[in-house]
C-alpha cells in the first residue's frame, strides 16, 4: 500500500462510504479503538465486525471526520497516519482532537490498526 491509497480510504471514510473503505481491510482485520476498558482500548476482530464498528461510529456521530491527513510509510508494513478527529457527539458536544492511527499491512491489506487520539475535554455545541 502507498501513501495515495492511504488518501483515498481516508477520504472513503470521510464520505462514510463502507463499501469503498472495506476493500482495504484484511478479513482477520484486528482494530483497537480509542477508548475502552483495557490498556489497548476495545479490540475489535474480524472484518465483518470492523465493518460494523465503522458503521456504528458514522450513524452515532454523523458529521465525524478525519481532516488534514499525513500518511508515513515507515516499513513495508508499517503505517502512520495522522489526523485531526472532528465529530459532534449525540449530546451536542463537539470532539476536536489530534489523533495517530498505526497500520500493520499484511498481503496488501490492513490486518491490524490502533488508534490514538489526544485525550481533550469535549468542546460546547455550537
Amino acid at each position: 500500500m502507498t501513501a495515495d491509497d492511504f488518501d483515498v480510504l481516508f477520504d472513503a471514510f470521510n464520505r462514510h462510504d463502507i463499501d469503498a473503505v472495506m476493500p482495504y481491510f484484511h478479513d482477520d482485520i484486528v482494530f483497537d479503538t480509542v477508548s475502552g476498558p483495557e490498556p489497548y482500548g476495545t479490540r475489535i476482530e474480524g472484518k465483518d465486525a470492523v465493518r460494523q464498528q465503522f458503521e456504528n461510529t458514522w450513524g452515532t456521530m454523523p458529521d465525524v471526520q478525519w481532516k488534514n491527513g499525513s500518511h508515513f510509510l515507515v516499513s513495508d508494513d508499517r503505517v502512520v497516519s495522522e489526523t485531526t478527529f472532528i465529530a459532534t457527539n449525540p449530546d451536542g458536544r463537539r470532539q476536536h482532537a489530534d489523533s495517530v492511527d498505526l497500520f500493520t499491512i499484511k498481503d496488501g491489506k490492513i490486518i491490524r490498526k490502533q488508534a490514538f487520539r489526544k485525550n481533550r475535554p469535549l468542546l460546547d455545541p455550537i
